[in-house]
């Protein structure tokens, strides 16, 4: 399936549901394309072949959609997963960085061993919106001594600035986005 087609695909199956979480901001809703089982698995296959091409050796989902697509690619692409989740939410030492959002403030963690020195990470969200959270988890991920092998999203909000706030956070890594907004 090429690119193109995968994007139309998956976009036909995200609703917008709008005032969500609260009024202005119009929620991307993806429980319709994790229903699919022809999409969600077309998506799956995707983000492992990602992880494979970018010779990742983990794959980190970001809370909490993340978690559903990072998860099963990482399976896939034959690489471990590792959560990033919300504060307080993992046992023992965790490293912590607080974040803005589009819409309020937050702090991830991960935990201090989740990754072996240079272990090549590939970072995977549902959403980049102002990039934030996938700005933050970059942080954690370098700080747990990983090396960061690249970023995929499933679809970028672009009006929101995201990519640009990540471009000096990335280095030479690639920002991959499946569908642009």
């Amino acid at each position: 399936m090429s690119t193109d087609d995968l994007a139309a695909l998956l976009a036909s199956r995200i609703r917008d549901v709008p005032d969500y979480p609260k009024p202005g901001v119009v929620f991307k809703d993806i429980a319709p394309l994790l229903d699919d089982a022809v999409a969600f698995a077309a998506l799956v296959d995707h983000l492992a072949a990602r992880a494979k091409a970018l010779g990742a050796t983990k794959v980190v989902g970001l809370e909490a959609r993340g978690f559903i697509l990072a998860a099963p690619a990482a399976y896939a692409a034959g690489a471990g997963f590792v959560p990033v989740r919300k504060e307080g939410k993992l046992p023992g030492p965790c490293f912590s960085q607080a974040y803005d959002l589009e819409y309020g403030s937050a702090v991830i963690e991960v935990q201090c061993d989740a990754f072996v020195p240079g272990e090549r990470v590939l970072v995977v969200d549902d959403v980049l919106a102002t990039g934030g959270t996938v700005e933050a988890s970059l942080d954690l991920v370098r700080r747990a001594g990983a090396e960061l092998a690249g970023v995929a999203v499933l679809m970028e909000l672009g009006f929101l600035g995201g990519r640009e706030r990540l471009q000096p956070h990335l280095g030479e890594a690639p920002l991959e986005a499946i569908i642009a907004l």
